[in-house]
């Protein structure tokens, strides 16, 4: 750990895949440590730890929690600066608002919650105690992007005429799973098709200076047997003749990519636009340029590197990904599941 400032100490609430690639980018970084684990079965916490051991690292404390007033209380541990959520989307709130009620800064997993009336008292709440929050939208925060930004602030495309991109891969149904059950939130909108609105309000935001609301929205789903979205295709219209297409889906396979479309250029991000490394940048009557940035650790670092700074500045919502952009995109979100029918048991 670095001599000139303490280690920012974290806490993961459900210790799964999506944690192993945070804890992978934590133990990877400086100033940053690992402090106790949370989950509501101890087994698979303590099975967590031993899969994420990192030489020279200390070891995280493991406790067991379930529901807000247990997590609040493990999350006021006087050790535990900022928390991580990676449970399922429908129980994201209750995580949320124990640490925000401990007074520990938050980053969690997309989507912040499955709606737009959830998510309003917690950000009162963060609001409201001064505590750092932020939608872990970890796209946002890859170097290639700044490579893209630097593309659109600048014009070379012209003036932006559209934007397309597919997140589109195929998995069993399984009623149970978090994919697919109504009762944690499922459906490909809510799990990846967030990524394609998001990353759609962030182009148009560098491209036009800020992303208007569109004019229309029109969607149509093919729905599991639960009753959640499992493809989902929708378009955008915006001021200025600007539209977005896009398309995500459990059923299928697709490019994955992103492209955006100007008057005098193409920028893409050819493969699963995401986690992407390249970007390409095509002009009327030139070659190609290509560029390629990959990951200093596994790409989540961006995000943890984000909080960090935020947190030494002060400051109680990110800029990158301030608190309106989550808002926004679930309103968009919460439009489309209502015009292709899918409704939670807790909408």
């Amino acid at each position: 750990m670095s001599e000139a400032q303490p280690a920012l100490r974290w806490a993961v609430v459900g210790p799964g895949n999506i944690a192993g690639r945070f804890v992978q980018a934590l133990q990877g970084l400086p100033d940053q440590e690992l402090s106790l684990i949370l989950g509501r079965d101890l087994a698979r916490a303590q099975s967590f730890a031993s899969a994420h051991r990192a030489a020279g690292r200390p070891e995280p404390r493991l406790q067991q929690a379930a529901g807000e007033a247990q997590l609040r209380a493990a999350l006021s541990a006087p050790d535990i600066d900022a928390v991580y959520i990676a449970t399922p989307h429908a129980q994201h709130g209750e995580a949320v608002a124990a640490a925000l009620q401990a007074g520990k800064a938050v980053l969690c997993e997309k989507p912040l919650v499955p709606g737009l009336a959830q998510a309003r008292p917690l950000l009162a709440l963060a609001q409201a105690r001064q505590v750092f929050l932020m939608e872990a939208l970890w796209t946002r925060f890859l170097p290639v992007y700044a490579q893209v930004q630097q593309w659109l602030q600048a014009g070379l495309i012209g003036p932006l005429r559209g934007v397309q991109s597919s997140f589109c891969f195929s998995i069993p149904f399984d009623a149970q799973s978090r994919c697919f059950d109504p009762a944690l939130a499922g459906g490909a909108l809510l799990d990846i098709g967030i990524y394609n609105l998001s990353m759609t309000r962030w182009v148009l935001q560098q491209a036009l200076g800020t992303c208007p609301e569109p004019l229309r929205m029109e969607a149509q789903a093919v729905l599991a047997p639960t009753g959640v979205d499992q493809r989902l295709a929708a378009s955008l219209h915006f001021p200025g003749g600007i539209s977005s297409q896009f398309v995500c889906a459990f059923d299928g396979m697709a490019d994955n990519g992103l492209r955006i479309f100007g008057e005098r250029g193409l920028i893409e991000l050819p493969q699963q636009f995401w986690e992407a490394t390249e970007a390409r940048l095509t002009l009327a009557g030139q070659a190609p340029q290509t560029v390629h940035l990959p990951f200093q650790i596994n790409g989540f670092e961006g995000e943890i590197l984000e909080v960090s700074r935020c947190l030494r500045a002060g400051l109680t919502e990110s800029p990158q990904m301030p608190l309106s952009e989550t808002l926004a995109s679930l309103a968009w979100m919460d439009a489309l599941r209502a015009q292709v029918g899918v409704r939670y048991p807790f909408d």
